[in-house]
Protein backbone atom coordinates (compact mmCIF):
# COMPACT_ATOMS: atom_id res chain seq x y z
CA UNK A 1 0.00 0.00 0.00
CA UNK A 2 2.77 2.30 0.88
CA UNK A 3 4.59 1.57 -2.40
CA UNK A 4 1.40 2.34 -4.34
CA UNK A 5 1.07 5.71 -2.60
CA UNK A 6 4.66 6.60 -3.48
CA UNK A 7 4.17 5.66 -7.13
CA UNK A 8 0.94 7.69 -7.38
CA UNK A 9 2.67 10.65 -5.71
CA UNK A 10 5.56 10.53 -8.19
CA UNK A 11 3.16 10.53 -11.14
CA UNK A 12 1.23 13.45 -9.68
CA UNK A 13 4.39 15.49 -9.17
CA UNK A 14 5.60 14.67 -12.68
CA UNK A 15 2.26 15.78 -14.07
CA UNK A 16 2.46 19.11 -12.23
CA UNK A 17 5.77 20.00 -13.87
CA UNK A 18 4.22 19.92 -17.35
CA UNK A 19 3.03 23.22 -18.87
CA UNK A 20 -0.62 24.04 -18.42
CA UNK A 21 -1.16 24.26 -22.17
CA UNK A 22 0.68 23.00 -25.19
CA UNK A 23 1.88 25.69 -27.58
CA UNK A 24 1.84 24.67 -31.22
CA UNK A 25 5.21 24.87 -32.88
CA UNK A 26 4.98 27.62 -35.50
CA UNK A 27 7.99 28.68 -37.51
CA UNK A 28 8.56 32.41 -37.93
CA UNK A 29 9.02 31.90 -41.65
CA UNK A 30 5.53 30.44 -41.92
CA UNK A 31 4.02 33.48 -40.18
CA UNK A 32 6.22 36.32 -41.40
CA UNK A 33 7.77 34.98 -44.59
CA UNK A 34 7.03 36.59 -47.94
CA UNK A 35 3.74 35.58 -49.51
CA UNK A 36 3.59 38.29 -52.20
CA UNK A 37 5.83 40.69 -54.12
CA UNK A 38 5.16 43.90 -55.97
CA UNK A 39 7.16 46.42 -57.96
CA UNK A 40 6.63 49.75 -56.23
CA UNK A 41 4.76 51.78 -58.85
CA UNK A 42 5.49 55.25 -57.49
CA UNK A 43 9.24 55.08 -56.95
CA UNK A 44 10.31 52.71 -59.76
CA UNK A 45 11.44 54.97 -62.58
CA UNK A 46 14.07 55.93 -65.13
CA UNK A 47 17.03 57.51 -63.30
CA UNK A 48 20.24 59.47 -63.85
CA UNK A 49 22.74 58.07 -61.32
CA UNK A 50 25.88 59.95 -62.29
CA UNK A 51 24.43 63.48 -62.63
CA UNK A 52 25.17 64.00 -66.33
CA UNK A 53 21.49 64.80 -67.12
CA UNK A 54 21.14 61.60 -69.18
CA UNK A 55 19.30 58.55 -67.84
CA UNK A 56 21.54 55.62 -66.95
CA UNK A 57 18.84 53.01 -66.36
CA UNK A 58 15.88 52.11 -64.20
CA UNK A 59 15.75 52.12 -60.43
CA UNK A 60 13.39 49.39 -59.22
CA UNK A 61 12.00 49.15 -55.70
CA UNK A 62 10.60 45.72 -54.78
CA UNK A 63 8.29 45.24 -51.82
CA UNK A 64 7.58 41.85 -50.29
CA UNK A 65 4.54 41.28 -48.07
CA UNK A 66 3.76 38.67 -45.45
CA UNK A 67 0.38 36.98 -44.98
CA UNK A 68 -0.85 40.01 -43.00
CA UNK A 69 -0.10 42.42 -45.88
CA UNK A 70 2.84 44.00 -44.03
CA UNK A 71 6.21 44.68 -45.68
CA UNK A 72 8.77 41.97 -44.94
CA UNK A 73 12.16 40.79 -46.09
CA UNK A 74 12.80 37.88 -48.44
CA UNK A 75 15.74 35.81 -49.64
CA UNK A 76 16.13 34.54 -53.18
CA UNK A 77 16.95 35.59 -56.73
CA UNK A 78 15.21 38.05 -59.04
CA UNK A 79 15.06 38.35 -62.82
CA UNK A 80 14.00 41.65 -64.41
CA UNK A 81 12.94 42.06 -68.06
CA UNK A 82 12.15 45.24 -70.03
CA UNK A 83 9.85 45.54 -73.05
CA UNK A 84 8.47 48.44 -75.08
CA UNK A 85 4.84 49.17 -74.24
CA UNK A 86 2.31 48.30 -76.96
CA UNK A 87 -0.92 50.15 -76.33
CA UNK A 88 -4.17 48.39 -77.16
CA UNK A 89 -2.75 44.85 -77.23
CA UNK A 90 -3.92 42.09 -74.88
CA UNK A 91 -0.26 41.57 -73.96
CA UNK A 92 1.26 45.06 -73.74
CA UNK A 93 4.84 43.72 -74.04
CA UNK A 94 6.66 44.20 -77.31
CA UNK A 95 9.88 42.32 -78.11
CA UNK A 96 12.30 42.18 -75.18
CA UNK A 97 14.73 45.11 -75.37
CA UNK A 98 17.75 43.79 -73.46
CA UNK A 99 18.96 40.59 -71.86
CA UNK A 100 17.39 40.04 -68.44
CA UNK A 101 18.99 41.53 -65.35
CA UNK A 102 19.61 39.10 -62.51
CA UNK A 103 19.65 40.19 -58.88
CA UNK A 104 20.29 38.33 -55.68
CA UNK A 105 19.13 38.60 -52.08
CA UNK A 106 20.85 35.46 -50.84
CA UNK A 107 23.68 36.81 -48.68
CA UNK A 108 23.74 39.09 -45.66
CA UNK A 109 25.80 41.61 -47.64
CA UNK A 110 23.23 41.69 -50.48
CA UNK A 111 20.40 42.09 -47.97
CA UNK A 112 22.12 45.03 -46.26
CA UNK A 113 23.19 46.78 -49.48
CA UNK A 114 19.74 46.59 -51.14
CA UNK A 115 17.37 47.11 -48.18
CA UNK A 116 15.87 50.59 -47.72
CA UNK A 117 14.66 51.01 -44.13
CA UNK A 118 12.50 54.03 -44.91
CA UNK A 119 10.47 52.54 -47.79
CA UNK A 120 10.87 48.94 -46.54
CA UNK A 121 11.77 47.84 -50.04
CA UNK A 122 14.76 46.40 -51.88
CA UNK A 123 16.43 48.69 -54.42
CA UNK A 124 17.93 47.52 -57.72
CA UNK A 125 19.64 49.70 -60.32
CA UNK A 126 19.16 48.23 -63.78
CA UNK A 127 21.77 49.74 -66.08
CA UNK A 128 20.37 50.60 -69.51
CA UNK A 129 21.99 53.71 -71.04
CA UNK A 130 19.64 53.61 -74.05
CA UNK A 131 16.48 54.04 -71.97
CA UNK A 132 14.25 56.90 -73.11
CA UNK A 133 12.26 58.52 -70.27
CA UNK A 134 9.75 59.82 -72.81
CA UNK A 135 8.66 56.32 -73.93
CA UNK A 136 6.52 53.89 -71.92
CA UNK A 137 7.99 50.49 -71.02
CA UNK A 138 6.75 47.26 -69.48
CA UNK A 139 8.95 46.03 -66.62
CA UNK A 140 8.57 42.51 -65.22
CA UNK A 141 10.11 40.93 -62.13
CA UNK A 142 10.20 37.22 -61.27
CA UNK A 143 11.39 36.24 -57.79
CA UNK A 144 12.35 32.73 -56.71
CA UNK A 145 12.94 32.07 -53.02
CA UNK A 146 15.30 29.49 -51.60
CA UNK A 147 12.30 27.36 -50.62
CA UNK A 148 10.99 27.34 -54.19
CA UNK A 149 8.22 29.95 -53.91
CA UNK A 150 7.83 32.17 -56.98
CA UNK A 151 6.35 35.63 -57.26
CA UNK A 152 5.71 37.72 -60.39
CA UNK A 153 4.80 41.34 -61.00
CA UNK A 154 4.58 43.58 -64.04
CA UNK A 155 4.15 47.33 -64.35
CA UNK A 156 4.02 49.91 -67.11
CA UNK A 157 6.61 52.63 -66.62
CA UNK A 158 4.80 55.78 -67.62
CA UNK A 159 6.32 58.52 -69.73
CA UNK A 160 8.19 61.04 -67.63
CA UNK A 161 7.37 64.60 -68.53
CA UNK A 162 10.39 66.83 -69.07
CA UNK A 163 11.08 69.22 -66.23
CA UNK A 164 9.91 72.66 -67.30
CA UNK A 165 10.80 75.75 -65.34
CA UNK A 166 7.87 78.08 -64.86
CA UNK A 167 8.01 81.01 -67.27
CA UNK A 168 7.28 84.45 -65.91
CA UNK A 169 5.28 86.53 -68.31
CA UNK A 170 6.51 90.13 -68.70
CA UNK A 171 3.18 91.65 -67.70
CA UNK A 172 3.04 89.67 -64.44
CA UNK A 173 6.46 90.54 -63.05
CA UNK A 174 6.43 92.43 -59.77
CA UNK A 175 7.65 96.01 -59.91
CA UNK A 176 9.57 97.78 -57.18
CA UNK A 177 7.35 100.90 -57.09
CA UNK A 178 3.93 99.43 -57.69
CA UNK A 179 1.06 101.74 -56.75
CA UNK A 180 -2.36 100.31 -55.91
Amino acid sequence: MRLTSVIVGVFLLAGCSQPVFDEPEVKDEALFGATAMRIHRVFTQVKDWNGDSRPDGIEVLLEFQDQFGDPTKAAGTIMFELYPYQQGNPDPRGPRLVNPWHGSLLTTREQISRWNRTSRTYSFQLSFPGVDPHKPYVLTAVFRSGSGNRFFDRIVLDVQEPAVSPAIKPGLQPTANAQP
